[in-house]
C-alpha cells in the first residue's frame, strides 16, 4: 500500500508540467489554432525560470519571467497564423526548433550550476492527514496547488461563461462567429497568448521544482506529450487532469522499474509508446461518440471579401 501511495504521490509533480501545458493548449485549439510549438515554448520557459532564479535568488520571479517568455513566443505563432495566415503546422515546428536552439545557447552558462532557490513542498494542515488522498494530493509544492485551481478555472470559464461560448464558437465555425460580430483575431490572439503563458509555466515547473537543474533539452518531448493529452482529453480541462497524471505515473514507473535490470532505453521509450496507445484509444473514442477536434482546427480563417 505504501508503494502505491509513493507512486501516486510522485505522479502528481511528474504530471504537473503536462497539466499546465495541456490546459493552455486546449484553449489554443478550441480557438481553431494548432500550436506544435509547445515543446519549444516549454524549453524556453524552463531556461528562463532557471536563469532568472539563479540571478535573483527569487524562484517566483523566475516563474513569472517564464510565463512572459512563453507568452511572447506564442505571439510569434499567433502573428504567423492569425495575421499572416501562414501554415500552422510549419509555424509551430519552426517555433519548436527556435526554442530548442535558443534555450541551448542561453543555457550554456547554467549547465552544472546549482539552483539558488527552488519550490519546496508545503503540506496542507488537516488535509494531508486524510488516508491515501492526503499525502498524494496535499503534500506537494505551491505550484501543484495552483495547477489544481487553474484546472477548475479553465473548465469553468470554458463551459460556464460567455467567453467560453465565444471561444468555442470561433473554433467550431469562425464564419458564423464573425457574422455574429465576434472579433476572430482578438479571440485567437488571446487564446494563443494564454497557451504560451501556460506552456512557459509548465517549463518553469520542470527546472525550478521537479528537477531543479538546467540540462539542455530537459523537456525531453514533454511538449509533444502535451499535444497527445490534449486529444486524449477531448479538449476538456477536467479530462486533462486524468490524462496528465496518468502520463506522470508512466514516467515515475521508469525509475521504479530501472533497478529491476530493465534496459534504460526501453524505459525511456515508455512515455512515447504510451502516447501512441493513448492517441489510438482516444481516436477510437472520438469516432465512436462523434466527438472530434474543433471543426476549424488548423485552418486559418480569412473573411470573404464582398463586392
Amino acid at each position: 500500500m505504501n508503494l502505491i501511495v509513493d507512486i501516486l504521490r510522485a505522479a502528481i509533480p511528474a504530471g504537473t508540467p503536462l497539466l499546465l501545458g495541456t490546459l493552455g493548449e486546449i484553449y489554443v485549439e478550441r480557438s481553431g489554432i494548432l500550436n506544435l510549438g509547445v515543446e519549444g515554448i516549454m524549453i524556453m520557459g524552463a531556461v528562463t525560470a532557471f536563469g532568472v532564479t539563479t540571478l535573483t535568488s527569487n524562484v517566483w520571479l523566475g516563474i513569472f519571467a517564464s510565463t512572459i517568455t512563453g507568452g511572447m513566443m506564442a505571439l510569434i505563432h499567433a502573428f504567423d497564423c492569425v495575421t499572416l495566415k501562414a501554415n500552422q503546422t510549419l509555424s509551430g515546428l519552426a517555433l519548436t526548433m527556435l526554442g530548442s536552439g535558443l534555450s541551448g545557447l542561453i543555457g550554456k552558462r547554467y549547465i552544472g550550476m546549482p539552483l539558488s532557490s527552488k519550490l519546496q513542498n508545503v503540506p496542507l494542515k488537516g488535509l494531508v492527514n486524510i488516508p491515501v488522498i492526503g499525502p498524494v494530493l496535499f503534500d506537494q509544492d505551491p505550484l501543484v496547488y495552483i495547477s489544481y485551481i487553474l484546472a477548475f478555472l479553465f473548465w469553468f470559464f470554458l463551459f460556464n461563461t460567455r467567453f467560453g461560448i465565444t471561444l468555442r464558437s470561433v473554433g467550431e465555425s469562425p464564419e458564423v462567429a464573425d457574422s455574429a460580430g465576434i472579433n476572430i483575431p482578438a479571440i485567437q490572439y488571446f487564446a494563443v497568448f494564454l497557451g504560451g503563458i501556460m506552456s512557459g509555466l509548465g517549463g518553469a515547473y520542470l527546472s525550478v521544482a521537479y528537477a531543479p537543474v538546467w540540462i539542455e533539452g530537459m523537456t525531453a518531448g514533454t511538449g509533444w506529450i502535451v499535444l497527445a493529452i490534449t486529444i486524449f482529453s477531448l479538449w476538456r480541462p477536467e479530462r486533462a487532469i486524468l490524462g496528465s497524471y496518468l502520463f506522470g505515473g508512466v514516467r515515475v514507473l521508469q525509475y521504479r522499474l530501472q533497478p529491476l535490470g530493465i534496459s534504460p532505453n526501453i524505459l525511456n521509450m515508455m512515455p512515447f509508446v504510451f502516447t501512441i496507445l493513448v492517441l489510438m484509444i482516444a481516436s477510437r473514442e472520438i469516432s465512436k461518440k462523434r466527438i472530434g477536434a474543433p471543426a476549424s482546427l488548423g485552418v486559418s480563417y480569412q473573411r470573404e471579401k464582398t463586392l
